[in-house]
């Protein structure tokens, strides 16, 4: 100990007389004669380490100089049980802090500059003023002496000049120093108060903590760790540097009244700005700290956020801040007090609980960062607009990231994307239905500023809970529950939502489609059906065009008929944007088509529906299969088979070119039938025209060119009766349509010119035009995988019938004249068949022959009978002859 440490008690207090101009704590003369309260202390053993205490801590003076003052004094016991005053007692030199400011302000806080004139014998707490007045240190602790004798307090510090408040209460048959407002905690008194000249010495078991800062007091308060919990690095700072500060804080209970997702969101990293605006809306800094014991009715206090609170105090001593009850009040702080309530002091509509805001709970940062840089964030800021949101989470984006799913930040393909995951309403899973359509918040250009839709698939069952039941949005399943805040529904999706891509991209990849995709491509009109808004695309699968017959698919797929194609094509374009359910179940039976003419649509009673085109072939029919492929400009749907316009005239010309049939059509050239190949009537001065005979109507048998490689063309070309007569053999008037309707199967494959069905025969333009037996023409199926259908002249022998016979090897069916006849194309040329003389003759011969045998035969027969029935013996019975009664003799 320093040696002026050792100057008499009576001399320091001299000295400090001249100090107590500048101490504002009036003190008091002390009695004359009469133990004050060191000699108290000297006294009674359990008081030596406080001595000490008091001597290090330059406070000797200070009790002294109070007149009327009431000691807390803890016993040596509770003292060794405290860490810095252990310390301080056993390296008092070796301490840093010369002045031993930290244990001067709590030694303060065990005197009371008055004497209390009885310790609480109730529950009750009784509330006293201490000595302490807390400030915040400016400068660190020094060794150097203080600038003087540091004997009395100097009010001020962070509690606006008033000193720290200290509790005493009664419990358990005991009396308790230093309790919270509910008489909980504290010292207990051990020894029987010791009244002195100067005060009296109250001996604790305890030493007394004085209050800690607030954001110490709420951490360490068990009814406000909620709010603990949630305090962001600035509210640290502004609990810790603020004075004065009276906080009405919501006890754990009113935390945990929010809705589950509210309270996720204030424990985010996400929550800084709004937990702020929370905890200024429960702050009041005035001058001074407004304590329960100035609540009175018609109290108003302005918060730092600009709301008002209304202390409302009750009759049965309950007071309400603004409706909420307050539960605890005066928890004591060096920088402040706490009243805890009962619930939060938010007013309505101050707290703005965006979508945006859960979603970053929710672990979709990145969702919302991205909706940021295209400046859609009105879209999860908008508190009162219902909102279903497909989010993918930040893990699904960290996959998805880079494989070119997501467009580029900022770019406007970012914006089209993300509007996608938007759709109006509030669409739980009860009401979803698998095959549903959802209009969402993308508003195409290729739908005329109409919203674009997402399929919605739905599989399971759910109930009434919706267990089990498995949900998917244009493809993309959903990922854990779904969440339901306020007016925002929020799924979430296992990766980004891609919105439809242009018609043709998005029909790539369905391979069954690609020969028609093929022909589009070969075509102008490419881009014309990627860019035409609100259309409408009928696509059929590969297999049609086989249905077709080969020959008209190689007409319209042949470069030389891009026209006809292009016009086969726009038929399938349908004006407008035709889902599947509005095809199947509306009332429209008539779709304009790019092409100009109309597509008739017709439900059956199954449900099915069987579209028409407006030309082709009789019966020329199609079965709508709905598919909604969703595409930036409409909706792509299958059909089973491929529609020909009115405005595409299939001639037999053109099939015979498709059939490779040029010599053949030389020859109907040279034959003077080239009216039948254009489809037109035949010259009026024409032996044709003589027997009534028209342009439509014809079905052509049409070799192959390599089926002429042995004959000699131009020997042929020179006999012009022998040349009609082959061009005759392979002509066939078509016979007349009949009025039965065909049934579904027969209208989807009615492509062939005629039937070819086995032992179907025909007659021909020869059996027209010459007297004979063998003009007809019949077909026959063949067990036979090299031959299949054959065809050939009825009645026709030759060797075994091979060489009048050709094989079938495809077909086509025209358009013009009604759409009936067309082109089988074969394999071998059709000779008319003229049989020898023995052969056509031979037989008449023989019969005649026969006939004139058979007859001698008879009348041979005849005669010999006769004869022999006159030339034979006659005998007469015995008795001769009797006469009879009345017969003459």
């Amino acid at each position: 100990m320093r040696p002026w440490l050792a100057i008499p008690f009576t001399l320091l207090y001299l000295v400090s007389l001249a100090w107590s101009a500048q101490v504002p704590v009036q003190a008091k003369s002390a009695p004359a004669l009469s133990t004050n309260i060191l000699d108290v202390l000297s006294a009674d053993p359990d008081y030596v380490s406080l001595i000490k205490l008091l001597q290090t801590a330059k406070l000797i003076p200070t009790l002294n100089r109070l007149s009327a003052a009431t000691l807390f004094a803890p016993t040596n016991d509770a003292i060794a049980k405290h860490a810095l005053w252990r310390t301080v007692l056993a390296t008092p030199d070796n301490l840093g802090d010369n002045i031993q400011e930290e244990l001067r302000q709590q030694l303060f806080y065990h005197i009371l500059n008055y004497t209390i004139p009885a310790l609480p014998t109730e529950l009750t707490p009784q509330v006293h003023k201490t000595l302490l007045y807390p400030r915040t240190p400016t400068e660190p602790p020094t060794r150097e002496p203080p600038p003087g004798p540091p004997w009395m307090p100097i009010p001020g510090g962070t509690l606006g000049g008033e000193s720290q408040r200290l509790r005493a209460a009664y419990r358990e048959d005991a009396i308790w120093i230093g309790t919270d407002a509910l008489g909980k905690g504290g010292a207990q008194v051990v020894k029987e108060p010791v009244k002195t000249s100067n005060g009296v010495v109250i001996g604790v078991n305890n030493v007394l903590e004085m209050p800690a800062d607030l954001e110490t007091i709420i951490s360490q308060h068990p009814s406000l760790s909620y709010f603990a919990n949630v305090l962001t690095q600035d509210i640290h700072e502004f609990l810790n540097s603020t004075s004065t500060l009276t906080l009405f804080l919501p006890v754990n209970a009113a935390w945990e009244a929010l809705p589950h997702y509210e309270r996720l969101y204030l424990q985010s990293k996400y929550a800084t700005d709004d937990l702020t605006r929370i905890v200024n809306m429960h702050a009041v800094t005035r001058k001074h700290v407004k304590y329960s014991e100035s609540f009175a009715s018609g109290l108003n206090l302005t918060t730092l956020d600009g709301s008002v609170l209304e202390i409302v105090p009750s009759e049965n001593s309950t007071v309400t801040v603004s409706g909420a009850q307050l539960t605890e009040p005066d928890i004591y702080a060096s920088n402040g007090a706490i009243h805890a309530v009962s619930s939060l002091l938010v007013r309505e509509g101050a707290l703005r609980l965006t979508p945006e805001k859960y979603l970053l709970t929710l672990n979709c940062s990145t969702f919302v960062s991205l909706l940021h840089s295209v400046s859609l964030e009105s879209l999860v800021n908008d508190t009162e607009a219902k909102w279903t949101i497909l989010a993918p989470s930040d893990d699904v984006m960290n996959l998805f990231g880079d494989d070119g799913s997501v467009p580029k930040n900022g770019t406007e393909e970012l914006r089209r994307t993300l509007r996608y995951h938007f759709i109006p309403g509030k669409w739980g899973p009860d009401k979803l239905k698998d095959g549903m359509l959802l209009e969402t918040a993308l508003e195409e250009d290729g739908l005329s500023g109409d919203s674009q839709v997402l399929a919605v698939e739905v599989s399971g069952h759910g109930g009434k809970t919706n267990e089990g039941k498995t949900v998917r949005f244009g493809g993309a399943g959903t990922i854990r529950d779904h969440v339901e805040i306020n007016n925002t529904l929020i799924y979430f999706v296992s990766r980004p939502l891609v919105p439809p891509a242009d018609a043709l991209q998005t029909a790539l990849p369905e391979l069954d489609l690609s020969t028609f995709l093929a022909a589009i491509f070969s075509t102008s009109l490419a881009e014309k059906l990627k860019t035409t808004p609100r259309i409408t695309l009928l696509m059929p699968p590969n297999s049609a065009f086989k249905r077709l017959g080969m020959l008209v698919s190689a007409h319209l797929l042949a470069a030389s008929s891009r026209t006809d194609l292009e016009r086969v094509i726009e038929h399938h374009a349908l004006r407008g944007v035709e889902y599947g359910s509005t095809m199947v179940n509306g009332s429209q039976r008539t779709f304009a088509t790019l092409e100009g003419s109309d597509v008739q649509a017709e439900r059956t009673p199954n449900g099915s529906v069987i579209l028409s085109a407006s030309g082709g072939w009789a019966g020329m029919q199609a079965a709508l299969v709905p598919r909604d492929l969703l595409t930036q400009t409409g909706v792509i749907h299958e059909v089973s088979d491929i529609m020909i316009p009115r405005s595409v005239q299939l001639t037999i010309g053109k099939l015979v070119k498709a059939a490779k049939g040029s010599t053949m059509a030389t020859m109907m050239t040279k034959a003077g039938l080239d009216w039948v190949l254009n489809g037109t009537a035949p010259p009026a001065d024409s032996p044709w025209a003589e027997q009534g005979l028209t342009g439509s109507g014809w079905t052509l048998l049409c070799p192959t060119d390599d089926a002429f490689k042995q004959i000699n063309l131009t020997a042929l070309y020179a006999d012009q009766n022998r040349l009609r007569a082959i061009v005759s053999q392979h002509l066939i008037p078509s016979p007349e349509s009949s009025t039965k309707t065909p049934d579904l199967q027969d209208v989807l494959n009615n492509n062939r010119p005629v039937a070819m069905g086995d032992s179907a025969a025909y007659k021909t333009l020869q059996t027209r035009s010459e007297d004979t037996f063998y003009g007809d023409i019949v077909f026959r199926i063949v067990d036979d995988e090299d031959a299949g259908t054959i065809v050939g002249v009825d009645g026709a022998h030759g060797d075994t019938g091979k060489r009048d016979w050709a094989r079938v090897l495809s077909w086509g069916r025209a358009t013009a004249g009604g759409g009936t006849g067309g082109v089988v194309q074969i394999d071998r040329l059709l000779v008319p068949y003229y049989p020898p003389w023995y052969l056509q003759y031979g037989a008449p011969i023989a019969v005649g022959v026969l006939g004139v045998i058979l007859i001698g035969g008879f009348f041979y027969g005849v005669r010999v009978v006769w004869r022999k029935d006159t030339t034979e013996a006659t005998y007469e019975p015995i008795g001769g002859f009797v006469q009879e009664d009345g017969e003459e003799p």
